[in-house]
């Protein structure tokens, strides 16, 4: 099986490596499965079953013009647990994939799932307000949209220097890296880029925290210029019952890459502790 088809008659591309305990891996905006290749070699080759998709409108999967809101996508992951057929999983969620792990967990009664990671998560919740001084305000989402119209490629350019630390003095990845980083920006529909950002940027996940009911492991760079760690893991840690949060000091937000052999390491203990 490499695709499920959702009652939207969406096909979502499926990626399903190893055997063993089962562990889904949601990933960021703007990227597809392919994101978590080295994480998922690594615990598919210490005996875990990995699943990975492409978030509908991205990658390999359809470009449908609705459904980029939480509900819809959280609807999809109950769709990939339900046709793969898995049990007692852990749910990864990176970045806005944090989101659709919240979703699921709150709308769907946490089915099927025994543990829950956020990396680098936008959990609790982005947008600045009176309630959430530490977001980040509106018109900088807007501003990001804006530039995404007028020239994608672009703007990836510049974001993914950000999003992997690269500055004058520092080069924790590689050109190559962020010229295939831009690729898989550039797979998803301008329609799905432009709704997700508007998705993560907007939704208030606090009221949902409660529904994390199982182990909750939060990992996140203390040098995130993405989601910034005091905004997200460390105001999530607060927010969620007896989760663990590691911070992987002077790490961005790219660490799947950064960082991927700690965080390879991470999930592994965390999964079969």
């Amino acid at each position: 099986m490499n695709h499920v088809t959702t009652t939207d008659r969406t096909r979502l591309y499926v990626k399903d490596w190893g055997s063993g305990q089962p562990v889904i891996l949601l990933s960021g905006w703007p990227f597809g499965a392919d994101s978590w290749d080295d994480q998922a070699m690594a615990l598919a080759d210490s005996g875990c079953r990995v699943i990975a998709y492409d978030r509908r409108g991205f990658g390999r999967s359809s470009q449908p013009w609705s459904g980029y809101d939480f509900d819809t996508l959280s609807d999809d992951l109950a769709t990939v647990i339900q046709q793969t057929g898995v049990h007692e999983a852990t749910l990864v969620g990176y970045s806005m994939g944090g989101g659709e792990v919240a979703r699921y967990l709150s709308r769907h009664a946490g089915r099927s799932v025994r543990k829950v990671v956020l990396v680098a998560s936008v959990l609790p919740c982005m947008l600045k307000s009176a309630s959430n001084p530490l977001g980040t305000e509106l018109a900088d989402f807007d501003a990001m949209a804006t530039q995404l119209r007028a020239d994608r490629a672009q703007f990836f350019a510049g974001f993914f220097k950000d999003f992997f630390g690269v500055g004058l003095l520092s080069q924790p990845v590689s050109t190559e890296l962020i010229a295939w980083a831009c690729g898989q920006g550039l797979q998803a529909g301008l329609r799905a880029t432009l709704e997700c950002v508007r998705a993560f940027a907007t939704t208030d996940f606090r009221p949902e925290l409660p529904a994390f009911q199982v182990p909750t492991l939060i990992i996140h760079g203390s040098a995130d210029k993405i989601v910034p760690i005091a905004a997200a893991g460390q105001a999530a840690h607060a927010g969620i019952a007896g989760s663990t949060l590691i911070q992987y000091e002077g790490e961005p937000h790219g660490l799947f890459a950064t960082a991927k052999d700690r965080l390879s390491a991470d999930l592994l203990a965390f999964v079969n502790g």
